[in-house]
């Protein structure tokens, strides 16, 4: 095994999601609101980019919710505010986090 493996094995993958960011189910969107519910008030859960944008958006998955996207963008934050959280992008981790309101 190299010092670099190693390396990651010891301390982790470098874009791990911090422990206390919970990975929410992007099956579907019944799947996506169910796990959204099971998160604290004021706690974020994680999707991907991807599973996001398969959900909700009917643009080329390099496209989802970029400039052009207004539909796509539109949908997930309507989805998000039907389930009482609100979204934010994070295009360089690949993932979409929601954060649940009171």
């Amino acid at each position: 095994m190299a010092l670099r493996d190693w390396l990651r094995t010891v301390l982790g993958a470098t874009n791990a999601p911090p422990a206390d960011v919970r990975s929410l189910s992007g099956l579907s969107k019944s799947a996506l609101a169910a796990s959204m519910q099971t998160l604290p008030i004021g706690e974020r859960g994680w999707v991907t980019l991807a599973e996001a944008a398969r959900l909700f958006s009917t643009d080329e998955q390099g496209y989802a919710f970029g400039e052009m996207d207004e539909a796509g963008k539109l949908a997930l934050a309507t989805f998000a505010a039907e389930h009482r959280s609100f979204p934010e992008y994070m295009p360089t981790e690949g993932r979409v986090y929601f954060t649940r309101k009171s």
